[in-house]
């Protein structure tokens, strides 16, 4: 967390202070995660006495614009940027008293090259974190970049391998897998439960990782999971293991071209 600096006033009028207040560093707070869309504005509350944090995902954040006559402070490095609400601190004959910012103000949030409209509430809440999540756009546009130079069967081992060791792209779209456990024909003794469903949006291709359970001893083969339950145009399927025992799992890396039905 970056420090805006030292305790700084301004004189705004007579008996009037605005103060910039030092940040320290807070405690950790549990808050609502919130995620934000390219090209569409978002409403979102934000704390107006701590320090909000804006996180871009897969990139940068190049620039992020807001009214200067507002009493708002920012920073930014990398992919992360900070906004602080200042404190307007009035003195009256001895007696000082302090105001929070409660006037909506826009932030337009570059990130990915794409644009974040943020709609903030400032309110008396604790300090937020937003999520620049990419778009459509953005996504098609890194998933080109990563597989564009690929043959087919090397874009298959490099998906495969994303799901095998937890490492998906955050250009690959999360997709609601499916809930129901259910079996091929080819292999009525085994069960399959989706894990992880992907969608690989500027490729046409889609992704899943199933779990593969038996209640007896079974030996496992790939063919046997070109099945039309797992999709209709089924190009790779992939075993971390092919011999089960009762209790084992096998993890199942499907991937086809276009999106399962």
């Amino acid at each position: 967390m970056p420090s805006f600096g030292r305790r700084t006033a301004v004189r705004a009028m007579p008996g009037a202070i605005l103060v910039a207040l030092a940040i320290a560093p807070a405690a950790p707070v549990s808050a609502q995660p919130i995620v934000a869309l390219p090209d569409q504005t978002s409403s979102i509350r934000l704390s107006n006495h701590d320090v909000n944090h804006i996180i871009c995902v897969g990139g940068e954040i190049d620039d992020v614009k807001f009214s200067a006559e507002k009493a708002i402070a920012v920073e930014r490095a990398g992919s992360d940027a900070w906004i602080k609400f200042l404190v307007k601190e009035v003195e009256d004959a001895g007696i000082s008293t302090r105001t929070f910012v409660t006037t909506p103000s826009e932030f337009f949030v570059s990130c990915n090259g794409a644009v974040y409209p943020l709609y903030a509430e400032p309110s008396d809440i604790p300090a937020q974190t937003v999520t620049l999540v990419p778009g459509s756009t953005q996504r098609a546009r890194a998933n080109e970049e990563l597989l564009g130079p690929l043959v087919e069967e090397e874009r298959a081992v490099s998906i495969t391998l994303s799901l095998l060791q937890d490492r998906v792209p955050a250009s690959f779209a999360e997709v609601a897998p499916r809930i129901d456990s259910f079996a091929v024909a080819a292999l009525p003794s085994a069960k399959l439960t989706e894990r992880r469903r992907v969608e690989i949006e500027g490729a046409g291709l889609s992704a899943s990782e199933y779990l593969v359970s038996a209640a007896s001893a079974t030996t496992l083969e790939e063919r046997a999971f070109l099945d039309r339950a797992l999709g209709a145009n089924i190009f790779a399927v992939t075993l971390d293991r092919v011999s089960l025992q009762p209790g084992d799992t096998a993890r199942l890396i499907v991937i086809r071209r276009g999106a399962v039905q």
